[in-house]
């Protein structure tokens, strides 16, 4: 096994082990020594990966979503489609946002929002607020679409991003 192999194993031991903890206890109360014993990988391994137990699962939602949206995506599709994209990618992947949401972690999908469509260092100052508005935008419909109870699929919420009306 080369060096790359080895450490995504490593990655993947730990990603298993803590779904597995979230399960049954709050992140808070998962130690890295508890994780890294379940996992089968040594503390610095842990420290080499990550800088604490949440970028775990950051890295994993976005692994999830990129590798989704990859398999998923059709080349010609609108922003719409792209958007209500990511609301198929949620319902598929619903056990693990509810576990989330459940262990009160559900904020961390915002980092991949912002990260995915937010503003980057190198654009013009009006086009980092739109991208920002954009973002949190995106973030607001999910969270809350979320908090409703996904009762719309992702080709039903694709149908109301196309056909939004803002008003109240």
């Amino acid at each position: 096994m080369n060096n790359v192999e080895k450490n995504t194993y490593v990655k993947d031991q730990i990603t298993n082990a803590m779904l597995i903890l979230l399960k049954s206890k709050e992140l808070k109360d998962i130690s890295v020594s508890e994780l890294t014993d379940a996992a089968g990988v040594s503390r610095v391994s842990f420290y080499r990966n990550y800088k604490d137990r949440e970028d775990i699962l950051r890295e994993h939602m976005k692994r999830q979503l990129t590798n989704w949206l990859r398999e998923n995506s059709k080349q010609d599709s609108t922003t719409d489609e792209s958007l209500g994209n990511i609301f198929a990618y949620l319902t598929e992947h619903k056990d693990f946002y509810l576990l989330l949401s459940k262990r009160n972690l559900f904020h961390l999908l915002k980092d991949i929002v912002i990260e995915s469509f937010g503003p980057k260092p190198d654009q013009k100052n009006i086009d980092a607020y739109a991208a920002a508005f954009v973002a949190n935008g995106i973030y607001g419909w999910i969270e809350e679409w979320f908090v409703r109870g996904m009762q719309e699929s992702g080709e039903e919420m694709t149908i109301l991003l196309k056909n939004r009306n803002l008003e109240s």
